[in-house]
C-alpha cells in the first residue's frame, strides 16, 4: 500500500524544513522567503518499525524491508490561492491523490523569520489554508453540477449518485465546513473518494514549535490541540529544527540527543504513528531467511486482502495463511518454536488480520 501524505501550510511555517528532516535529504530548499518550494517535492520514507528488526534477528533474515510512506511537500499556500494568488493553486492537484493532509502551523516566535501575514497565529493560519481548500473544492464541484444534472435526468444511475454526493459536499462547504464533515454511508465511500475533494481527506495538524517546547508544547500548540479535538483530527507537536538536527546524527547518537531534550522518539515516528491511526492502518510481517518485511494494511482487512498486498495472485488464489502472533514469535524464538508450542494457526478466508501478525500464505492460481 503506497501511503501518501501531503504537507501543506502557509509560507515560512517550517514545512520544507520538516520535509527535509523527515526524508533526511535537502530535496526541498528551506529558505526565509515565500514560495521557496516551487515544485512539489516527494520524499519516500521508511516507516520506523522496531519489531521488524527483532523478527529478522531471530529468523536470520539477510534483508530487512520496512513499509514505506510518501510525503509530498506542497508550495506554501496564501490567502487567495484558490483564485491564483501566489503559487499555491498550481499545486492543489498534488494534494488530491494523497491519503491524508498534514497541516503545518507555526507555533514559534522568531523575529528573523518573516510571516506572510505579519503575525503569529496558528489558528488563523489553519483558517486560511482550510478556506482556500474549501473554495477550490466548491469551484470544482459547482462546475460539474450542470452536466451531472443533465445526465441524471436521462436515467444515468452513476451520474445520479455522483450528483447526490456533490450536493452533499456542497452543503457542507457552503456552510463553511470541510467536506470531511459530511456523513457518508459505507455504500457511497468509493464514489465519494472519486470526487477527489481536498477537504474530504483526513486531517493531521502539525504544531511546529521552538526547541524548548519540543517535549511539552507551548501555548500556541495548545490552541492547535483544542482545534484538532474539535475537528476530530490528530495532533503532533514537533520541532522541525530539532528534527533536522536529528537527521544529521548517526543512529547511535540519536537516542542520547533525544534524551537530553526529554523526548522518547523522533517526531518522524510520532507523525507516522498518528498518520497510521488517522487512516486506520496496521502492519503485518512476512519473515524468512531471505528477508523480513513489513506490510501496511487497513484495520479489519481479511487474510486474502492482506495477501493481495504482496501480489494480486496471492489474493485471487488464496487457500490459507499460517499465522503466528508477534509476541508468540518472539517468545518461542521463531516459526519452529511457535509451531511446536501450538502457536501457529492455519487461518482461512474470513480471518481478520491482527496488527503484528507474522504470516505465510498458501495459494494456488
Amino acid at each position: 500500500m503506497a501511503l501518501k501524505v501531503a504537507i501543506v501550510g502557509l509560507p515560512n511555517v517550517g514545512k520544507s524544513t520538516l520535509f527535509n528532516a523527515l526524508t533526511q535529504t535537502a530535496a526541498a530548499q528551506a529558505a526565509n522567503y515565500p514560495f521557496c518550494t516551487i515544485e512539489p517535492n516527494v520524499g519516500d520514507v521508511a516507516v520506523p518499525e522496531p519489531r521488524l528488526e527483532k523478527l529478522a534477528a531471530i529468523a536470520g533474515s539477510k534483508e530487512i524491508i520496512p513499509a514505506r510512506i510518501n510525503f509530498v511537500d506542497v508550495a506554501g499556500l496564501v490567502r487567495g490561492a484558490s483564485k491564483g494568488e501566489g503559487l499555491g493553486n498550481q499545486f492543489l492537484a498534488n494534494i488530491r491523490d494523497c491519503d491524508a493532509v498534514a497541516f503545518v502551523t507555526r507555533c514559534f516566535v522568531d523575529g528573523d523569520i518573516t510571516h506572510v501575514e505579519g503575525r503569529i497565529d496558528p489558528l488563523a493560519d489553519l483558517e486560511i489554508i482550510e478556506t482556500e481548500l474549501m473554495l477550490a473544492d466548491m469551484e470544482s464541484l459547482e462546475k460539474r453540477v450542470p452536466n451531472l444534472e443533465k445526465r441524471a435526468k436521462t436515467g444515468d444511475k452513476e451520474s445520479a449518485t455522483t450528483l447526490r454526493l456533490v450536493n452533499l459536499a456542497l452543503e457542507q462547504l457552503r456552510e463553511g465546513r470541510p467536506a470531511r464533515a459530511a456523513a457518508v454511508s459505507k455504500d457511497d465511500e468509493k464514489a465519494w473518494r472519486m470526487l477527489q475533494l481536498l477537504t474530504s481527506l483526513p486531517a493531521l495538524y502539525v504544531a511546529n514549535v521552538d526547541e524548548e517546547s519540543a517535549a511539552g508544547g507551548n501555548e500556541l500548540s495548545a490552541t492547535v490541540g483544542e482545534r484538532a479535538a474539535r475537528d476530530n483530527a490528530k495532533l503532533v507537536v514537533i520541532s522541525a529544527k530539532i528534527e533536522s538536527e536529528i537527521a544529521m546524527l548517526e543512529t547511535g547518537e540519536r537516542a542520547e540527543f533525544l534524551e537530553t531534550l526529554g523526548l522518547e522518539e523522533p517526531g518522524l515516528n510520532r507523525l507516522i504513528d498518528e498518520a497510521y491511526a488517522l487512516l486506520g492502518l496496521q502492519t503485518y510481517f512476512t519473515v524468512g531467511p531471505k528477508e523480513a518485511r513489513a506490510w501496511t494494511i487497513h484495520v479489519g482487512d481479511t487474510a486474502p486482502r492482506a495477501a493481495g498486498e504482496i501480489h494480486t495472485d496471492f489474493e485471487r488464489g488464496f487457500i490459507s495463511a499460517e499465522t503466528i502472533a508477534y509476541d508468540d514469535y518472539i517468545q518461542f524464538k521463531g516459526e519452529t518454536g511457535a509451531a511446536e508450542a501450538g502457536k501457529m494457526r492455519k487461518e482461512g478466508k474470513s480471518y481478520v488480520v491482527k496488527d503484528g501478525d507474522v504470516m505465510h500464505f498458501r495459494f494456488n492460481v
